[in-house]
């Protein structure tokens, strides 16, 4: 991927916009040797950023890192970044079109140029829940559940739910590694399949809601907490 950098809500708003965005990257898969980049090596200068963009010496200057399978990387906006060759990962971002390469002339610097800021690590909330990034655009969470178990999730606001690995069931709908499911400001019954499941889960910030995740096993499939929701609740998302 190009050399680039989003807004952040600042900037954003000077040039008209609703807001930036920041965005995360969960890496699903990384062959040795794979890197990302995040932010510079040091500080530049307006001028020395400009000088390095012009003359093809800007990648020389970025923070490459190495990217593994399991890795989070959060990429506040105003932060340069690239994703390196043959890298699958997931990203969850604020809702935003606008992207700045940065070979973009005559628009105003979006970017920070200088190092990204340090990134909090993962921190576990339960048994199942492992928040992974927590900001203010959004919240992301791994979410790690047994085999054969059954869960209700209940949230006040929309919710995205991507499997990373394992099957099993989201309301109605039946879903695998790979299939992403929305759901709107409701309720939604989880069937854990028999080896498992995990997924990530993202929701607007900036805090992890307590009571999101609720178990359920050994209810009865007749009880108020183990009913999915109707089909206007929940959507499957085509991949």
């Amino acid at each position: 991927m190009s050399i680039q950098v989003h807004p952040n809500d600042e900037f954003a708003h000077a040039i008209g916009l609703p807001n930036g965005k920041t965005e995360a990257w969960y890496i699903l898969s990384a062959p040795p040797g794979a890197r990302v980049a995040l932010g510079l090596k040091r500080k530049l200068t307006p001028q020395a950023l400009r000088a390095a963009i012009r003359d093809g010496s800007i990648a020389g200057h970025v923070q490459w890192r190495p990217a593994a399978p399991g890795d989070v990387i959060f990429v506040p906006g105003g932060t340069i970044h690239a994703i390196g060759a043959n890298i699958v990962l997931a990203e969850i971002q604020q809702q935003s079109d606008t992207t700045f390469r940065l070979f973009d002339f005559g628009r105003q610097a979006a970017s920070d140029a200088w190092p990204p800021p340090t990134q909090l690590p993962p921190r576990r909330l339960s048994d199942g829940r492992t928040v992974l990034v927590a900001s203010s655009p959004f919240v992301l969470e791994r979410i790690d559940l047994q085999a054969n178990s059954h869960w209700e999730l209940d949230t006040d606001r929309e919710a995205w739910l991507l499997v990373i690995d394992g099957k099993g069931r989201i309301g109605r709908a039946n879903v695998t590694v790979g299939e992403a499911i929305f759901i709107e400001a409701d309720s939604a019954g989880i069937d854990i399949g028999p080896s498992g499941m995990s997924m990530l889960l993202a929701y607007p910030g900036p805090d992890p809601i307590a009571s999101l995740l609720q178990d359920c096993t050994g209810l009865t499939k007749n009880s108020t907490a183990a009913q999915a929701p109707t089909s206007s609740e929940i959507i499957e998302v085509p991949t």
